[in-house]
């Protein structure tokens, strides 16, 4: 089904809640009947940070199933397909965890890991990446006890937002004046990313925005997705390296795209639920994305958005289902969860 054309509209189920979710993720499932999902939350009143795992059962139940207590709030999640959680903290400290909940290891923020938060974290099977705005890009083993290597630092020179795999032995970065990195570790002897971009979006080639979010597609490592200052969402190919493709927001000169946000995209994914209209090599298989002004919603390449959430609070994460991709989770500003089942 392309993005054009009449669609029926998902259902939504609202779960509200007492605390404010700063992130949410999918984990495989317990059962065939029953979903899970890692929620980090923060409790406004008592100044206490929790990581929790709910069980899900549509359309109505949401069940607590496992809960533990980080140092400090939770800055980034991420989730693997071996149910591990990797979650960081403003504190600058890196914990990865099992799906029920227990500590397989911890870098503590006095360990010279980081100065000050973690801004993003990304978590494969073996292996887990941090990024911060102190500049510094640091690789732990999961199965290492806590030892890390220092990849990159920046020394609060430049600072990165985001980080997302490509593959075993490559990942993506993202951060200030829409930039993108690219780094190798079987290249990591050249002390720095093996390829970069700097965006030059809206109207008068500003290039002061910031990117919030990155993601890449499992059959196009090649392709990186990327979200971030008002309104933005665009795709940086490596075999063009100079150029970006605009998918929503204002591109450059005066090509301006389909825009529903003109606010901050907090994150991106790639889409595996939305068929693309075509299928080339060269086209950007179709993402979504959620905003700080309350929207989530599906793009694709010279295509009309389409919009699946419009709240009146901002859509602050939001993660696509890996075992089924019609079904995704959302955290809103107003303490609720959401979840949007596709047809």
């Amino acid at each position: 089904m392309a993005i054009t054309g009449v669609r029926t509209p998902p259902q939504v189920h609202r779960f509200p809640q007492s605390k404010y979710i700063d992130a949410v993720r999918w984990l495989p499932p317990l059962s065939p009947l029953s979903k899970l999902a890692v929620l980090a939350i923060y409790d406004t009143d008592a100044d206490s940070p929790s990581l929790e795992t709910h069980s899900i059962s549509l359309p109505a139940s949401l069940t607590p199933h496992s809960q533990w207590t980080p140092p400090t709030r939770i800055s980034s999640l991420s989730t693997s397909h071996q149910s591990l959680v990797a979650a960081s903290t403003l504190s600058g400290s890196l914990h990865v965890l099992s799906s029920a909940m227990q500590v397989l290891l911890s870098v503590d923020e006095n360990s010279g890991f980081h100065v000050g938060p973690i801004s993003g974290v990304d978590l494969t099977g073996s292996e887990c990446v941090s990024v911060g705005e102190d500049g510094r890009v640091n690789l732990v083993s999961v199965m290492g006890g806590g030892e890390f290597k220092r990849v990159y630092d920046g020394n609060g020179l430049v600072g990165f937002n985001c980080v997302k795999w490509a593959s075993p032995t490559e990942f993506v970065t993202g951060g200030f004046g829409y930039g993108l990195q690219w780094w190798d570790l079987r290249r990591a002897g050249r002390g720095g990313p093996v390829f970069q971009f700097k965006g030059n979006f809206g109207s008068q080639g500003k290039a002061s925005g910031m990117i919030h979010s990155v993601d890449i597609h499992p059959s196009r490592k090649h392709t990186c997705l990327a979200g971030g200052s008002s309104g933005t969402v665009f795709a940086w190919d490596l075999r063009w390296q100079q150029q970006s493709i605009v998918l929503s927001g204002v591109g450059t000169g005066e090509a301006v795209t389909h825009s529903l946000s003109e606010s901050e995209v907090w994150e991106v994914q790639y889409d595996c639920h939305t068929k693309s209209s075509n299928i080339s090599s060269s086209r950007v298989l179709p993402a979504m994305f959620c905003s700080e002004d309350g929207i989530l919603a599906v793009v694709e390449e010279g295509e009309e958005p389409f919009e699946l959430l419009a709240e009146p609070c901002a859509i602050n994460s939001f993660h696509i289902d890996p075992q089924n991709p019609s079904d995704v989770i959302c955290s809103l500003e107003w303490e609720s969860i959401a979840i949007v089942s596709r047809p």
